[in-house]
């Protein structure tokens, strides 16, 4: 029983502590001052950082005597040792390389560490325990914990090579963020976005992470026990390097994607590269990539392939490439799917090699199989689940969070010592400021032992990341959830952006390309067939996403301090442009269907009455097609805004040359029928709906009909 009522007091914390006890709180209203008695460096950069948030707060840093006292102290001191003895604690071997003891009593807090990490992880989970007091004043919550993490390394992979590049600042700011959560290890993805002295082509100017830049955050990540680990593609995903001259020989078929093993200067370009990154990244890993080499075999090594098999040409390159590094004397990283598939030949990969095992969706029946090869070869192996942010208008954070869940745990079941929870950027319009719900996620994950509660994260997010009490920003994030389902019910698997761009008229069409000019499609019919699906259910998602919005406005009312303002400000763009895509399709219909009826009365003399009035309302001003203008115009807008919150502006216009196309689509078409309303008020005749581009009209089942026209 007593479990239980201590269970029931825990404070929303992410990761959640192993072990914890309640205690009454202590009063933070007359202030807080911090010591730290060992003078170590490291423990005063933690008690500083403590101290700033303190402040951002609204907690003075205080000496006075009627101040609470926050004691940081190594588990070796005196002090220390007392108070654990009395409290019949220790930090065991397994808790000392990162585990603390977070202890209050009285008007004292103490936060105690064996090491460095352990000191800042106890003062990361004090942040997480101020909270308001019954009578409005700041408190600690009263606690006694023992916490250590179940992965020794706890990281986030970074896409930075399909369209966004982040700013240095905001980099920091991941930093600051991922340490606050515990998470200690930070993998930058490179293809072409590294800049490179000796190959400098491929890194743009603007588009790419330079040598300094790199080089002051190692330096600044340091301090918060963060290790950066550069991932360099060293195989596949090689597309923007080989469509240089320069390079055009190393690839595996022309203007391809896959370096050609068979070419010496293949192994001279890495070992290039990576000579470079060991110079800038001290880390002890260096990640080689070498994920998705779809196209070995089909060009310069296609006979070596068909003598001696895929998989043997493969592991043989990788093992070229440990030689080649062997001088760095770091250890490789490498993505686990390729290989998984010849288990027979994984054990003659070299066996201080990582493989980062890789999976992104739910797996009811476990992740073993992309383990075992690994694990039964006597390979280390770390876990790669993902946010399932890609491609879509907003993380699909139902399946992010289950296969998180799942991976993470098996991995943990497997011997995993890492966890490199992925964010990627596929369709060039990510934005990390929407993925720190699956981040945090995950540094749950890897945390906490065993299989980390769902519910109880959902319960949490909000509180500890914005500092909402209100419970509106987690209703908000189920929302969006909900969304997602809601179309993946439908049949249209989920959110996906590829939905927000389609042109619902697209009956012959590819979309938004409009390539004559003319307000019509020319391709492929997918507007249609997405029409038919998304008409039974724009209703409800346009409420889910509405719903989400009202909630994080009326947090933002509730509170108008909470934190990270820009994370919610992304929360708001997701469900607008969710709301919108919707939007989209049932205005899409309302034109045609519009339309139609005009066209259909133009011979009725009651009809002809109010033709003028209502091809006005589907073309005029404030008309339907203004409405389709004017909401890609507020969306660019928003993104272009947020984009540039953690962005350089490179890539931007890839993005927003969608929504000016999507806006001259719109326009187009209200000027056609514009035109159309201009031939009726001369001539008393109106062009066929099939001249303005307008798709045949669905029958019973929302499919397209034959027109009667």
């Amino acid at each position: 029983m007593r479990a239980y009522a201590a269970e029931s007091l825990r404070p929303p914390l992410i990761p959640q502590p192993r072990e914890f006890e309640p205690r009454s709180d202590i009063s933070l209203a007359s202030g807080a001052s911090i010591l730290v008695p060992g003078r170590d460096a490291d423990d005063r950069f933690a008690a500083a950082d403590l101290a700033q948030t303190l402040r951002e707060r609204g907690i003075r840093i205080s000496e006075r005597a009627a101040a609470a006292h926050i004691y940081l102290l190594r588990d070796t001191q005196i002090a220390a040792k007392r108070l654990l003895h009395e409290e019949d604690l220790s930090l065991g071997t397994a808790a000392q390389p990162e585990g603390y003891v977070v202890l209050t009593a009285h008007h004292t807090v103490y936060i105690i560490g064996h090491t460095a990490e352990g000191v800042f992880y106890g003062a990361q989970t004090l942040k997480q325990l101020i909270a308001q007091g019954s009578g409005g004043d700041p408190v600690v919550k009263g606690c006694r914990i023992r916490d250590w993490p179940a992965m020794r390394y706890r990281g986030v992979d970074d896409d930075l090579s399909r369209g966004p590049i982040p700013t240095l600042d905001f980099q920091k700011q991941q930093i600051r963020t991922f340490a606050a959560y515990k998470i200690n290890v930070y993998s930058p993805y490179f293809e072409n976005t590294m800049q490179y002295a000796s190959n400098p082509l491929p890194g743009l100017p603007g588009g790419s992470i330079s040598a300094a830049d790199a080089r002051a955050l190692v330096a600044y990540a340091r301090p918060y026990h963060i290790t950066i680990i550069p991932e360099q593609e060293a195989f596949g995903h090689l597309h923007h390097v080989l469509t240089w001259q320069q390079y055009a020989a190393l690839g595996e078929m022309p203007a391809g994607s896959v370096l050609a093993p068979g070419q010496p200067g293949s192994l001279e370009l890495i070992t290039q590269w990576f000579s470079e990154l060991a110079s800038i990244y001290p880390a002890p890993f260096l990640h080689i990539g070498a994920d998705e080499t779809f196209q070995l075999g089909q060009g310069q090594t296609s006979s070596e392939v068909k003598q001696r098999g895929l998989g043997a040409v493969y592991i043989d390159f990788l093992t070229q490439i440990h030689q080649a590094l062997a001088p760095l004397h770091r250890r490789l990283l490498f993505w686990g799917d390729i290989a998984m598939n010849d288990p027979a030949l994984v054990p003659k990969l070299p066996h201080d090699m990582i493989a980062v095992a890789w999976e992104y969706n739910p797996q009811p029946k476990g992740f073993h199989r992309w383990l075992d090869p690994y694990t039964k070869a006597g390979l280390e192996t770390w876990v790669a689940p993902g946010v399932n942010n890609w491609n879509r208008l907003w993380p699909n954070y139902d399946d992010g969070l289950r296969n998180i869940q799942g991976f993470i745990a098996d991995g943990q079941k497997a011997g995993s010592t890492g966890a490199l929870n992925t964010v990627w950027n596929d369709d060039g319009e990510g934005l990390f400021l929407e993925d720190w719900y699956g981040i945090l996620f995950g540094a749950a994950a890897s945390w906490q032992p065993g299989i980390t509660d769902i519910t109880r994260f959902q319960q949490d997010y909000g509180a500890v990341f914005h500092g909402d009490t209100t419970g509106k920003i987690d209703e908000a994030q189920r929302a969006l959830i909900a969304a997602h389902d809601l179309l993946r019910q439908a049949g249209l698997e989920d959110a996906r952006d590829a939905w927000f761009w389609l042109d619902p008229w697209d009956n012959n069409g590819s979309g938004n390309a409009d390539t004559n000019g003319s307000g019509h499609s020319n391709g492929s019919g997918e507007g249609q067939r997405v029409a038919a699906k998304i008409r039974p259910v724009s209703a409800q998602l346009r409420l889910d996403a509405e719903r989400a919005l009202t909630l994080v406005a009326q947090a933002r009312a509730a509170s108008p301090s909470l934190r990270e303002q820009d994370a919610l400000d992304a929360i708001d763009l997701g469900a607008r442009r969710i709301d919108f895509l919707a939007f989209k399709f049932q205005t899409a219909d309302q034109i045609a269907a519009g339309y139609r009826a005009v066209y259909n009365e133009q011979h009725d003399p009651e009809g002809r009455k109010h033709i003028s009035r209502d091809l006005n309302d589907l073309a005029g001003n404030n008309g339907l097609c203004e409405d389709l203008r004017d909401g890609f115009s507020y969306l660019r807008l928003r993104y272009s805004d947020l984009w540039l919150k953690e962005n350089r502006p490179y890539w931007l216009e890839n993005v927003t040359a969608r929504y000016d196309q999507a806006i001259q689509l719109w326009m187009r078409r209200g000027q056609m029928i514009a035109a159309a309303h201009q031939q009726w008020s001369q001539q008393h005749t109106l062009p066929t709906p099939e001249e303005i581009g307008i798709p045949s009209e669905p029958n019973g089942n929302g499919s397209p009909k034959e027109s009667t026209y």
